[in-house]
């Protein structure tokens, strides 16, 4: 039996109290889906199934470029991050991963298993961080890691992703997201074919030691840290990188790591249709890359998206195994309420997507009608799946309400109490 932060009585205490609404909802939703011919069951069983991992860095409190401002009960380590998400975990029954970023969460591997274990927690993909110096560092990264100019950073950030494999391959990790914050800020500053081959040479020694099982996946940003030029900077070059790299390499999709605009939804499809999604890290983005909680500002696009992983779902596209992960910072709300909204929130885009009339989608776009065929869409869009993402929680037993459980639980002024306060320091969103 797993340990539990979060009494259970609690939890009960908060469903006893929504129970006979949802129950009634649910009812209610199961007629208005059937007159569409859709089993809402069928749509409760996979949305139960859908999971999205939390990042370990996504319980501390983040902040912005010029300063943080800490909460009450800040994580001191990994060890407390997996707690936080252990809580996560229990109210949502939506993100039983966890995704390590090392050097921060560096711990003897063999007590990482062992914690993560207690909670019935596992671990998602590694994050490699060659973007910032970490304390006894030989050689900085302040001009770039894997794209440096000099051959002995190079070395020294691909020493540090094979670290990165090593740890993962103890705690049974199955892949490695690497990215980097290479570029430029001025023009002339580097050749950019230069630094692009010092990068793939990079990749492709970190590539050859990774284990047959795993997947290497590649982020690209458009800018920030570097705001002229960055190495790996639309999803068309890194496409060009997983197919330098080979058959275990794939593209991540970052929502936030885009311009303004951008057609998201059709770069999905695109790396779906050569075999090169690897997968998400959701957030929402206002203006650039804000990492915001996913589907606070555009959930219509985080829909759009899972309306082409619904579209490969069901056609069973040759390669399709994306990996899903949350990927967000926080300044004015508490880091795990803002996550549980997250989990929610994905599952709900899912659970959307899987109500789109796929028949009367086709025919409209055979007969050229860009109205209905857009309607199909909004159609589902409008619905409200709220019991359907609700049962999925308490079948499982997790929470109807679970950021209302959370706070009546306490755990944050709990912790609050053994966890030293942490001092407003610099600017950084991590």
């Amino acid at each position: 039996m797993t340990d539990q932060l979060i009494d259970q009585s609690v939890v009960d205490q908060t469903n006893d109290a929504n129970r006979k609404a949802l129950d009634a909802d649910y009812a209610h939703l199961g007629e208005q889906l059937s007159r569409r011919g859709i089993d809402i069951d069928a749509v409760l069983k996979k949305v139960a199934a859908y999971t999205v991992a939390v990042p370990s860095w996504g319980v501390g409190t983040g902040g912005t470029r010029f300063a943080k401002f800490p909460g009450e009960g800040e994580p001191r380590d990994i060890f407390d991050k997996l707690e936080d998400c252990s809580v996560i975990n229990q109210l949502t029954r939506a993100t039983p991963n966890v995704s390590l970023h090392i050097p921060w969460d560096k711990a003897d591997p063999n007590r990482l298993k062992q914690a993560a274990s207690r909670f019935g927690l596992g671990f998602d993909a590694m994050n490699s961080n060659t973007f910032s110096d970490a304390v006894g560092q030989k050689h900085s990264y302040k001009y770039g890691s894997l794209a440096n100019y000099a051959k002995d950073t190079r070395q020294q950030a691909i020493e540090h992703n094979l670290e990165c494999i090593e740890i993962g391959q103890t705690i049974g990790s199955k892949a490695l997201t690497v990215w980097i914050g290479d570029g430029s800020n001025f023009p002339g500053q580097v050749n950019f074919t230069k630094v692009f081959e010092y990068y793939l040479d990079a990749m492709k020694e970190i590539y050859a030691d990774l284990p047959a099982d795993w997947k290497l996946f590649t982020e690209h940003k458009m800018y920030e840290p570097a705001f002229y030029s960055t190495v790996v900077q639309d999803w068309g070059t890194n496409y060009l990188i997983a197919t330098e790299l080979g058959d275990k390499a794939y593209c991540l999709v970052d929502l936030g790591h885009h311009a303004p605009n951008v057609n998201i939804e059709m770069i999905v499809a695109r790396l779906i249709q050569f075999k090169k999604l690897g997968g998400f890290h959701f957030n929402d983005s206002k203006y650039g890359d804000d990492d915001l909680d996913t589907g606070s500002i555009d959930p219509y696009r985080l829909f759009l998206v899972f309306n082409e992983l619904v579209d490969a779902e069901l056609r069973k596209a040759k390669g399709f195994a994306p990996a899903h992960m949350l990927d967000q910072s926080h300044n004015v709300t508490d880091p795990i309420e803002s996550l549980i909204r997250s989990a929610n929130e994905v599952r709900r885009a899912y659970a959307l997507a899987l109500l789109v009339d796929r028949k009367a989608l086709e025919s409209y776009q055979q007969d050229d009608d860009a109205l209905m065929a857009s309607e199909t869409l909004k159609v589902a869009f409008r619905t409200d799946v709220e019991p359907i993402l609700a049962k999925a929680r308490l079948d499982a037993n997790g929470a109807i309400d679970p950021i209302a459980a959370y706070r009546k639980a306490g755990y944050r002024q709990r912790v609050a109490a053994v966890r030293p306060a942490v001092a407003a320091g610099g600017g950084g969103i991590v």
